[in-house]
């Protein structure tokens, strides 16, 4: 084999091992993004999960149990914020069902320990967004 083609064949291993690499670490580089994305988004929802369940704790001791320690508004007024600050993290679709919960929150909270008070609309609203959430992280890649 001549000098000319010897060198025709390492040229072409060169940039082909070049252009190789490069593109592995791209898609490389892309999986992280996306594996950090999901991570972030795997994370928020499921702390938004746990305040919703604290909320409702809140809601039922308040309603039910008439304690109004265990049921301050006050504490719930802290649950609702911070869902609807991690639900941003979420998504657009959650972050907007967490509007619905704060609205509904916003209405009922002030009577919750009235019996009379209907609080089915706030407990359908916060397990509206938890179907929601476990929805998006199924669809995670």
């Amino acid at each position: 084999m001549h000098l000319k083609a010897k060198l025709k064949i390492y040229y072409f291993t060169a940039i082909f091992s070049v252009f190789f690499a490069i593109a592995g670490f791209s898609y490389n580089t892309w999986r992280m993004e996306v594996t950090e994305d999901n991570n972030n988004i795997r994370t928020a929802a499921f702390e938004v999960i746990i305040v919703l369940a604290e909320l409702e704790q809140v809601i039922y001791a308040a309603h039910y149990d008439q304690n109004e320690s265990e049921g301050n508004p006050r504490v719930g007024w802290v649950k609702v914020g911070l869902a609807s600050d991690l639900s941003a993290l979420v998504g657009p679709e959650i972050e907007n069902s967490m509007k619905k919960v704060t609205a509904e929150w916003s209405d009922a909270s002030p009577y919750l320990t009235d019996r009379d008070t209907n609080v089915k609309p706030l407990i359908d609203s916060i397990t509206e967004v938890r179907m929601k959430i476990k929805h998006v992280l199924k669809t995670l890649d």
